[in-house]
């Protein structure tokens, strides 16, 4: 287990200090302390993690203080931030109405090493992966840490796109920190998306590392940069993935949110709704990591899978792991690389027969790969049914290539130049009457000959129907009902429908045996939920 070190050069910064304010700071201790304020007619202060606050006896701030430092750096850029060469020190101005620097927050820059130590299995699968949390917790922290182990451990080509020179520090030449890792620095925040994509079209990386990607425009530059083939990581605006899923601008980071309007059937399987929230497509990020404090992260490895429950209102919980502890047996990073890329290539080669969903698998197979075309039917929804059902086939644009064709009925008659190649093609051609998800898979299945006996449902749909019996179930309890037995179900449904329960203060239990064991559900808090 790497042991968590800190570097800084507090030096630096008290150099560009005014001798009366050094004076205040000899006293206290500045190994932990976050940053120093210094705003006009105010007594400075310095700030530590946790929350605590040193206020500098009666060391009043006057023009001359901060006349004293800024001679001393270099000048502030558009977005009042300067700093100080070399160093990961951050200087930011607050300023009257008529441009004047009043105050100054000033950061103190460290390099932390060993906090991705409890992450370093993950950061070695290839995937890109976001980073939430409130601001100090130590994205950014990470984003450098990693950018070094993954250029210079790995020897991967690294891109650091730098706003405001967070990362690698000021100055022309990147800090240390980072490693072998390359800096782009942005000019201005408005500019981070275009050099999000000059870095992939110029300097042919195979990591982006960005901090801070906070409007739909970066969004939108990172999910191409993730279509190119191109490993991210970086940090979004957002506590949690609750919240960036509510987030407009930003969901497309994890996928996507869309209005699905369902059909009566459906609407009613699911006791929910016609209008329903689903995930639009696959995430821009496959891993979501929430920071929760300095030495705690909670891991969701299945963006998608994480989303669609969130969606749904199922329980989810994510992965807790601690910055103090390891959580990977092997510390020979290049066995871990190729175990890595074996198990990859492995699985590859097995997608298209298996469905992996909550660590359970189901099997199911079409014999034949289609091509299908589609007129006025929803790309989005169609996306999500073959990813759902796992089927081999996929959209092409070029209905000579097509296999199938699928038309929207009610756009039939302006297709008729698109149904007159179908015919002379002779392929066989099937109708939606809506782009519900529902009208959508079952055409699907009638157009690739799939019988519902054979596809399985899969997981999904044995959890998402189960998850309503208990919705339904916990509705009774709460009308007056004493009790209610579900339908049998494997352990992994089962659990979820305990902590569903548990969700509305009441008990559950499992009763029966073997392919029997299913839940009962009681009133108040008897029974303590089991497996």
């Amino acid at each position: 287990m790497d042991k968590i070190q800190f570097h800084n050069d507090l030096r630096r910064l008290i150099e560009i200090l005014p001798p009366k304010i050094v004076e205040e700071l000899k006293p206290y201790n500045l190994d932990d302390a976050i940053e120093l304020v210094l705003d006009l007619g105010r007594v400075g202060e310095v700030r530590y993690s946790g929350g605590k606050t040193v206020y500098l006896g009666e060391c009043y701030v006057e023009d001359a203080d901060i006349e004293y430092i800024t001679s001393k750096i270099q000048p502030f850029t558009n977005d009042n931030r300067s700093g100080i060469p070399g160093t990961l020190h951050r200087i930011s101005a607050i300023r009257n109405r008529q441009g004047k620097v009043v105050g100054l927050t000033c950061r103190i820059g460290r390099v932390v090493t060993g906090t991705i130590a409890c992450i370093k299995d993950i950061v070695l699968q290839n995937k890109s992966i976001l980073f939430l949390g409130r601001p100090g917790v130590g994205k950014t922290t990470k984003l450098r840490e990693i950018s070094r182990l993954v250029a210079d451990e790995l020897g991967k080509r690294v891109v650091v796109v730098d706003t405001s020179n967070e990362i690698a520090g000021d100055g022309d030449t990147p800090h240390p920190a980072i490693g072998r890792a390359r800096r782009m620095q942005v000019m201005q925040p408005i500019y981070q998306k275009d050099v999000m994509i000059e870095a992939v079209e110029n300097h042919t990386p195979e990591v982006i590392v960005v901090d801070e990607i906070g409007t739909e425009e970066e969004a939108q530059a990172a999910r191409t940069i993730a279509e190119r083939g191109v490993m991210l990581i970086a940090t979004a605006h957002g506590n949690s993935l609750d919240n960036l899923i509510k987030n407009p601008a930003l969901s497309d980071l994890v996928g996507g949110v869309s209005s699905v309007t369902l059909g009566d059937d459906e609407a009613k399987r699911r006791g929910s709704q016609k209008t329903v929230l689903e995930r639009e497509k696959q995430p821009t990020f496959d891993i979501v990591i929430e920071i929760i404090d300095r030495n705690t992260l909670a891991v969701y490895k299945n963006t998608a899978e994480a989303v669609d429950y969130i969606l749904r209102g199922w329980p989810i919980r994510p992965e807790i792991r601690k910055v103090d502890e390891t959580y990977s047996k092997d510390t020979n990073i290049e066995k871990a690389v190729e175990e890595e890329k074996q198990k990859e290539e492995e699985d590859l080669a097995s997608q298209k027969l298996k469905f992996s969903f909550s660590r359970q698998e189901y099997v199911k197979q079409v014999k034949d790969f289609k091509k299908i075309y589609i007129y006025a039917v929803s790309r989005t929804v169609l996306d999500k049914v073959l990813e759902r059902l796992n089927l081999q086939a996929e959209i092409t644009r070029n209905i000579e290539e097509a296999d199938i064709v699928i038309v929207h009925k009610a756009f039939a008659k302006g297709g008729t130049k698109i149904l007159s190649v179908a015919n002379d093609y002779k392929l066989p051609i099937y109708y939606v009457r809506s782009n519900s998800m529902s009208q959508v898979q079952k055409v699907v299945k009638e157009a690739l000959h799939i019988p519902d006996s054979e596809t399985l449902q899969g997981y999904y749909d044995d959890a998402e129907r189960a998850l309503d019996e208990a919705k339904a179930a916990v509705q009774k309890i709460l009308e007056g009902a004493d009790n209610v037995e579900l339908h049998p179900q494997n352990q992994q449904i089962r659990k979820l429908q305990h902590e569903l329960v548990e969700q509305h203060n009441l008990s559950s239990e499992s009763v029966g045996e073997g392919a029997e064991r299913r839940l009962r559900i009681v009133g108040g808090r008897d029974f303590k939920s089991a497996g």
